[in-house]
C-alpha cells in the first residue's frame, strides 16, 4: 500500500467523505460569489462619486487576487486543509464586521477580509477537488461545485432584492447574517474531510497518508487496478498551458464581470441587483444542465463551442443596442442567452486550470492563472468607466474574441483532460 497511495482513491467508491467534501466545496464556491458580488450591492449603501464607485467595484477582484496569490503557494507548502482554517477564520470576522459597516471605509475594510478569504478558499477548492474525488466523478463534481458560484450570485441578488425596500441598514444586516449562517454550516462540513492524499504523498508523509485513507476511505472498487502504473501522457509545455489558460480565464472573468457586476452600476443603477439575479439564474440552470455530462464530454470541444457562443451572443448584443436599450424584454433575453454560454465556458476553463499541473505545484500554478486573469479585470473596470454603451459592448466583444482564439489553440495543441480521465494519466 506504500506505493502510489493516491491511486487507490482514484477507484474509490463514493462514500460519506466525498459527500461531505462536495458539500464543503460547494458551499465555499457559493460564499465566494456571494462575497464577490457584495461590492456591486454596496454601491447603494453610502453616497459616493463615480471614482469611489469604481474603486469599490475594483475592490472585489483586487483583494480576491491578493488572497489567491498568498494562499496558492502556501497550500503547496503547508497543505490544502490548513488553508481552510485560515480562510474560515477571516470569513467569520469579516461577515460580522460587514453586518455593522455603516461607512465607506468600514465597508472597504471588512470586504477586504472577506475577499482575501474567498480568493484563498476558491483556489484551494479547485486544487483539492481534483485530488480527492474518484476519477469517474472528478469532472462532474468539479462542474457542479463551480456552478454553485452562480448560486452564490443568485442568493446575494435574492437577499438584496428582498430587503431593498427596507432601510440600507436592514439590507446590509440581512446580507451579513446570511453569510454567517453559510459559514457555520461550512465549518461543520470541513471538519468531516481529510487532507489531500496526493499532497501528503508528494511531501513524503506516507504515515499520515495511510492514516487518512484508513480513517476516511474504507472501500475501493478495485485496488489492483488502482495501483497499476499507467503511462503518463506528455502535456504541452508549461508556457503554452499558462498562456492558454490565462487568456481563457481572463476573457471569462472580464466578459462575465462587465456584463453582470459593472454594467448595472455604470448604465442601469436601478437594475443592478436584478441583472445579477437574472445572469446568475441563467448561469446556474445552464450549469445544472451540463454538469451531469462533464465526465463523458470532451473538455477541449466544450471550451471551443462555449467561447464561440459567447462571441456570437456578445456580437448580437453589440449590433442590437438601439433595440434593446428601448425594449428591456429583449435585453433580458439576450442577457440570458449570453450567460448560458458564459456558464459553460466558465465551468470548463475553471476545471481545466486546476488539473493541468503537477501536484507539488498545483496550488501555485492555479493561483498564477487566477491572479493574472482576475487582476486584469481591475483595469478593465476603470478603462470602461467613461465609455459609451456602444464602446462598452465592443470592448466586451473584443475580450471574448481573445478567449475564442485561446480555445482554438488548445483544441489544436492541447490534450484531452475530460471524458473521465484520471489525473494520473496526464498530470
Amino acid at each position: 500500500m506504500r506505493k502510489n497511495l493516491y491511486k487507490i482513491l482514484e477507484n474509490a467508491k463514493w462514500s460519506s467523505v466525498h459527500s461531505w467534501s462536495f458539500i464543503a466545496f460547494s458551499l465555499g464556491m457559493t460564499l465566494e460569489a456571494y462575497i464577490f458580488g457584495m461590492s456591486s450591492i454596496a454601491t447603494n449603501w453610502v453616497p459616493m462619486p463615480r471614482f469611489l464607485e469604481s474603486l469599490l467595484l475594483a475592490w472585489s477582484p483586487l483583494w480576491l487576487i491578493i488572497g489567491i496569490i498568498f494562499t496558492g503557494p502556501l497550500s503547496d507548502k503547508l497543505g490544502r486543509k490548513r488553508m481552510f482554517y485560515l480562510t474560515m477564520s477571516l470569513y467569520a470576522i469579516g461577515a460580522v464586521g460587514i453586518t455593522f459597516a455603516y461607512t465607506y471605509y468600514l465597508i472597504l475594510t471588512f470586504l477586504a477580509m472577506l475577499l482575501f478569504a474567498a480568493g484563498g478558499e476558491m483556489n484551494t477548492i479547485m486544487v483539492m477537488t481534483h485530488e480527492i474525488m474518484p476519477s469517474k466523478h472528478r469532472s462532474k463534481t468539479m462542474f457542479f461545485e463551480i456552478n454553485f458560484i452562480n448560486f452564490g450570485g443568485l442568493l446575494l441578488a435574492a437577499v438584496a432584492l428582498s430587503s431593498a425596500y427596507s432601510s440600507v441598514a436592514f439590507q446590509r444586516f440581512m446580507i451579513g447574517v446570511t453569510a454567517i449562517i453559510i459559514i457555520v454550516v461550512l465549518a461543520y462540513a470541513r471538519s468531516k474531510i481529510p487532507e489531500s492524499i496526493r499532497w501528503l504523498e508528494e511531501k513524503g508523509d506516507l504515515d499520515k497518508a495511510e492514516e487518512e485513507i484508513r480513517k476516511h476511505f474504507n472501500f475501493v472498487e478495485d485496488t489492483n487496478t488502482a495501483t497499476v502504473d499507467r503511462k503518463v501522457e506528455k502535456l504541452p509545455p508549461i508556457s503554452l498551458r499558462l498562456a492558454v489558460s490565462i487568456i481563457m480565464a481572463t476573457a471569462n472573468t472580464i466578459g462575465f464581470g462587465l456584463m453582470t457586476y459593472v454594467a448595472g452600476p455604470y448604465f442601469f443603477p436601478k437594475l443592478t441587483a436584478t441583472i445579477i439575479l437574472v445572469a446568475s439564474i441563467a448561469e446556474f440552470l445552464a450549469g445544472l444542465g451540463i454538469s451531469p455530462f462533464a465526465d463523458i464530454i470532451s473538455r477541449r470541444l466544450i471550451l471551443l463551442i462555449s467561447f464561440m457562443g459567447t462571441v456570437a451572443s456578445t456580437a448580437v448584443i453589440y449590433f442590437t443596442i438601439p433595440y434593446w436599450t428601448s425594449n428591456l424584454i429583449l435585453f433580458w433575453i439576450l442577457l440570458i442567452v449570453l450567460n448560458v454560454f458564459t456558464s459553460i465556458s466558465y465551468l470548463s476553463e475553471d476545471t481545466l486550470k486546476g488539473e493541468l499541473w503537477p501536484t507539488s505545484r498545483r496550488g501555485t500554478y492555479t493561483a498564477i492563472v487566477r491572479f493574472v486573469s482576475i487582476g486584469a479585470y481591475i483595469p478593465a473596470i476603470f478603462l470602461t468607466a467613461g465609455l459609451t454603451i456602444s464602446q462598452y459592448m465592443l470592448f466586451n466583444l473584443s475580450v471574448w474574441s481573445l478567449g475564442l482564439v485561446a480555445s482554438i489553440v488548445w483544441f489544436i495543441k492541447g490534450i484531452e483532460t475530460g471524458k473521465g480521465r484520471s489525473l494520473s494519466e496526464f498530470s
